[in-house]
C-alpha cells in the first residue's frame, strides 16, 4: 500500500473504533481473539492427551513445564501488552509514527531478552525443573520438555508481541490466522514427533517449536505486505528512555502479574508433588480443561481492550464505560453457560486423560469448584484488562498482584495444610471469590472518574 492508502486505512480504523456500534465493534474484534485462544487451549489439551499415553508422570511433567511456559509468556506479554496499550491510545490520538516506533522497539527488545533468558535457563536446566516442582519420577520428562521450550522461547516472544501489535490496531483477524495456524499444525504433527519418531515428551516440545516458527512467518506477512497501520521498519528501532517508560507503564505490571501466576503455579505443583504424582496429574489435567473455558472468555476481554484504548485516547469516555459494561455482561453470561457445562461433564473430561481414581477425585473437585467461581474470575480478568486499556498501571498491578500474590498463594498454603489435597483443589476458587471484592473497590471509583471526565468534555 502507498503512504496515502495507509493513512486512509488508519483514519477508517480510527473512525470504526470510536464511532461504530459498540456491540458490533467489540464482537468483530473479539471473535478472532476468542477463536485464537480457544484453538491454543484445545492444542494444549490435545498435547496433554497425546502425552498421557506415556503415563501419569509424563502428564505431570507437562503440568510442571506449564509454569516455565508461563514465565516465558510473562516476559513476552509484558512487552506485548505494554506496547499494545500505548499503541491503541497513540492511534486513537492520531500519533501513528509514535505507535510504529514503540512496536519495533518492543519487538526487538523482547526477542533479545528471551535469547538471554533461554541461554541461562539452558545452563541451569536441572535446578530449574527442580524449582518448578519436578519429582524424581517426573524430572527426566520435565528436562526433555523444558530444553526445547527454552530453545524456541525467542520465537514465542516474537509471536506474542506481533499478535499484541495486531490486536492493538484492531487487526485481530490477522492475529487469529497466525496464531491459530501454528496450533492446528501442531496438533497434526504432535503424534509424529511423540510416537512415530520416538522422541516421547520431548517430541511434543519440538513440534511446538517448529509450529511457532511457521506462525511467526504468517504473523509477519501482513506487516511485510504493508496491510497494517503499524509499520515494522528497522529504522524505527528507538531504544530511548521515554519509549521504554511508556512500554513499562503497563508492561511491568502485566509481567509481574503473569509472573506471579507462574510462581503460584510452581507453588501449586510443589504442593501437589507432596501428595504424589496422581495429584500432580489431576491438577495438570483439570487446569488445562479449565483453560479452554477461561481462554474463550479472555478473548472477549482482549477484544474489548483496543476499543477502550482507542476511545480513551480520543476522549470518548462514554464509549469506554459502555464498552466495559457490554463486556462484563457478555462475560457473566458466558461464565454461567460454560461453568454449568464444564461442571456437568467434568467426569468425562478427566476420563479422557486418565482412569486413575485418585486423579479423578481431585480433578473433579478442582474443576467443579472453579466452575462455580467462574463469574468472579471472569470479572476480575475483565477489570484487569480495563485498567490495562486505559494505561492505569498502578490499578492493573494492584489487582493482578492481589489475586496471585496476596490471595491465591496464601489460600494454597493454608487450605492445603488444613484439608490436604482437597484444600489444594479448592484454593483457586476461594481466591477468585476474594479477588472479586477487591476488583469492585478499584473499578467502581474508576467508572465514577470517567463519568466526571465525560461531563467535563460535554460541558459548553
Amino acid at each position: 500500500m502507498t503512504e496515502e492508502q495507509i493513512k486512509q486505512k488508519s483514519d477508517q480504523r480510527r473512525a470504526y473504533m470510536i464511532e461504530g456500534s459498540l456491540i458490533a465493534v467489540i464482537t468483530t474484534i473479539s471473535i478472532p481473539q476468542v477463536v485464537t485462544m480457544l484453538i491454543d487451549s484445545i492444542y494444549s489439551i490435545v498435547d496433554t492427551f497425546y502425552v498421557s499415553r506415556i503415563g501419569d508422570a509424563a502428564i505431570a511433567a507437562v503440568g510442571v513445564n506449564d509454569s516455565l511456559m508461563m514465565l516465558i509468556r510473562a516476559i513476552s506479554m509484558g512487552f506485548g501488552v505494554g506496547s499494545a496499550s500505548f499503541i491503541s491510545r497513540a492511534l486513537g490520538a492520531k500519533k501513528d509514527e509514535d505507535a510504529s516506533r514503540a512496536a519495533v522497539t518492543t519487538l526487538f527488545t523482547a526477542v533479545g531478552t528471551l535469547c538471554v533468558a533461554a541461554f541461562f535457563g539452558s545452563l541451569f536446566l536441572l535446578p530449574l525443573v527442580n524449582f518448578l516442582g519436578a519429582t524424581d519420577t517426573v524430572r527426566p520428562y520435565s528436562m526433555q520438555y523444558a530444553r526445547w521450550i527454552l530453545l524456541s522461547s525467542p520465537i514465542t516472544a516474537a509471536n506474542t508481541v506481533l499478535a499484541q501489535l495486531l490486536r492493538a490496531e484492531g487487526s485481530t483477524l490477522y492475529s487469529m490466522i497466525g496464531m491459530s495456524s501454528g496450533c492446528l499444525i501442531n496438533v497434526a504433527i504432535d503424534p509424529l514427533f511423540i510416537y512415530n519418531l520416538g522422541f516421547g515428551v520431548a517430541g511434543a516440545a519440538m513440534a511446538k517449536g517448529i509450529c511457532n516458527s511457521i506462525a511467526l512467518c504468517i504473523l509477519l506477512w501482513p506487516f511485510i505486505r504493508r496491510k497494517c497501520v503499524i509499520k515494522l521498519r528497522p529504522s524505527y528501532f528507538s531504544p530511548r528512555g521515554e519509549i521504554y517508560a511508556e512500554i513499562a507503564r503497563m508492561g511491568v505490571p502485566t509481567m509481574i502479574r503473569t509472573g506471579m501466576m507462574s510462581i503460584a503455579t510452581i507453588l501449586i505443583n510443589n504442593t501437589a508433588a507432596s501428595f504424589g504424582d496422581a495429584v500432580m496429574a489431576s491438577v495438570s489435567v483439570a487446569n488445562k480443561s479449565l483453560r479452554a473455558v477461561y481462554s474463550g472468555i479472555m478473548g472477549f476481554s482482549q477484544g474489548f481492550q483496543p476499543v477502550a484504548g482507542y476511545c480513551y485516547g480520543a476522549k470518548k469516555y462514554d464509549r469506554v464505560i459502555k464498552a466495559f459494561s457490554i463486556t462484563m455482561i457478555i462475560g457473566a453470561v458466558a461464565g454461567i453457560v460454560l461453568g454449568v457445562g464444564l461442571g456437568f461433564f467434568a467426569p468425562q473430561v478427566i476420563g479422557v486423560f486418565s482412569g486413575d481414581p485418585d486423579v479423578m477425585e481431585i480433578g473433579l473437585i478442582l474443576i467443579r469448584t472453579q466452575s462455580i467461581s467462574l463469574i468472579p474470575h471472569v470479572w476480575v480478568m475483565i477489570g484487569s484488562g480495563f485498567f490495562q486499556a486505559l494505561g492505569m498501571a498502578l490499578k492493573a498491578a494492584v489487582l493482578g498482584l492481589s489475586r496471585q500474590l496476596f490471595v491465591l498463594i496464601p489460600c494454597v498454603i493454608l487450605l492445603s495444610r488444613l484439608f490436604g489435597a482437597v484444600g489444594l483443589a479448592c484454593a483457586q476458587a476461594v481466591a477468585d471469590m476474594i479477588s472479586l471484592v477487591l476488583a469492585a473497590f478499584l473499578v467502581i471509583p474508576t467508572i465514577r472518574e470517567l463519568n466526571v471526565l465525560k461531563k467535563k468534555e460535554n460541558a459548553p
